[in-house]
């Protein structure tokens, strides 16, 4: 029987803080489209999008 890998984020509370959140940006090199992923802050996302 194969055994089953569980990431977990959270330690306690800190984990439930952070959401992934994931923008597509165009590369000035080349004009195709990347996407930028990152783990922030619950409070930061609005500002993740701003920028």
């Amino acid at each position: 029987m194969a055994k089953k890998t569980v990431a977990t984020l959270h330690a306690g509370k800190e984990g439930r803080s952070y959401t992934k959140v994931i923008k597509m940006v165009k590369s000035p090199k080349t004009g195709a489209y990347i996407f930028d992923e990152q783990m922030v802050p619950n409070d930061k996302v609005q500002d993740f999008f701003k920028k």
